[in-house]
């Protein structure tokens, strides 16, 4: 299944980039890729988005996982009741949280590498979330007035 898919991709990108700044750098350690634009910059976040949420790590895994359950368990029941751009946005969301909560459980921070120095550090898995957030509301604005909202009439 194609969602199935997506999501296994968006972990095993995820981890791949995470595994290879991780064991070829030290936490702090930056490279610049465009100067002081741009640089590869490898952070230990132990809180959520911009960090929030520190100190609290049993909160900042229960929610998540009890999130993304649901989240699998809609893709996997509901794969061919809603438009693919709506399925599509929710499997690059769970694939996202999936990379991220695998970073916290297994080691009690998520890793972060690309820094644009005005913006706090993000990861591959922070990108599929943003990108699966913004056809989220795509989806929604297209197929606001359809009946269920489900993008079939």
């Amino acid at each position: 299944m194609i969602y199935l898919a997506i999501i296994l991709g968006v972990m095993v990108l995820d981890r791949a980039v995470k595994i290879y700044i991780s064991s070829s750098m030290e936490p702090g350690g930056t490279i610049p890729v465009i100067e002081n634009i741009f640089h590869i910059t490898y952070i230990r976040n132990e809180g959520a988005a911009f960090s929030m949420l520190q100190g609290h790590p049993l909160l900042l895994i229960i929610f998540p996982a009890v999130v993304l359950c649901i989240g699998i368990i809609f893709i996997l029941v509901k794969k061919n009741d809603f438009n693919r751009v709506f399925m599509t946005s929710l499997s690059l969301i769970v694939g996202g949280g999936l990379g991220n909560l695998t970073d916290r459980m297994a080691q009690g921070y998520v890793v972060d590498m690309f820094d644009f120095r005005v913006f706090p550090v993000f990861n591959v898995a922070d990108i599929a979330v943003c990108v699966g957030c913004g056809l989220l509301m795509l989806y929604m604005v297209r197929y606001s007035g359809t009946e269920n909202g489900n993008g079939r009439k």
